[in-house]
């Protein structure tokens, strides 16, 4: 079962739209339960770090998402805001992260040449081999980003992705089971339809 888990910041129906698309069904539920029964998480988000930390508090399912990634080892897809919520903290924010994965979310301080939020397409650099990115590998992949915050990994062998934007930064990480992604894959045709379709098909 495929859970896009909902905590009222993401584009659920976009996701779950895309997913039927390239022939996946899935569900969107914050149901303790059936998140605990789940073999795929995808963790979605628009919005305000501490306000995604404190729904997921107030849902009450931060303990089932863990158990499910961090001791039966499922996959899990953070998409922007998701993936930034898996790190330990956000300089915007006060509140601690899932930390799933030793990374912070970092504000972007760029000079003038850069508008902030970075908005629109941009290609990503592959820093390493992943089944998430299976016949991605020779091509120049373009994905759409919207954010004004950015995922610093402390650990080098975490960054699946880079991206250049005023500055080098990582716009997908994979550690074992956990995945993220700085870009909205359900916005980015038919390279988000691969890395979606390689997420459910290989992990």
């Amino acid at each position: 079962m495929i859970i896009i888990i909902n905590y009222n910041m993401g584009n659920l129906n976009s996701i779950s739209n895309m997913l039927r698309k390239i022939g996946f069904e899935s569900k969107i539920s914050s149901d303790y339960k059936e998140i605990e029964r789940a073999d795929k998480l995808i963790l979605p988000g628009v919005g305000a770090f501490d306000k995604g930390i404190s729904n997921l508090r107030e849902i009450g399912i931060i303990d089932a998402v863990k158990e499910r990634v961090l001791i039966k080892k499922i996959p899990i897809l953070g998409i922007c805001l998701g993936m930034q919520l898996m790190t330990k903290k956000s300089e915007e924010g006060v509140l601690e992260g899932l930390s799933l994965i030793d990374a912070e979310t970092k504000k972007f301080i760029l000079d003038d040449n850069y508008k902030i939020p970075h908005m629109g397409w941009n290609t990503v650099k592959l820093e390493k081999s992943s089944l998430v990115l299976k016949d991605m590998e020779n091509q120049e992949n373009r994905f759409y980003f919207v954010h004004s915050y950015y995922v610093k990994c402390f650990n080098k062998d975490d960054i699946l992705c880079s991206t250049q934007y005023g500055l080098t930064f990582t716009s997908m990480f994979e550690h074992e089971n956990i995945i993220g992604a700085q870009f909205h894959p359900e916005k980015s045709h038919k390279f988000g339809m691969q890395l979606l379709k390689n997420f459910l098909e290989y992990y």
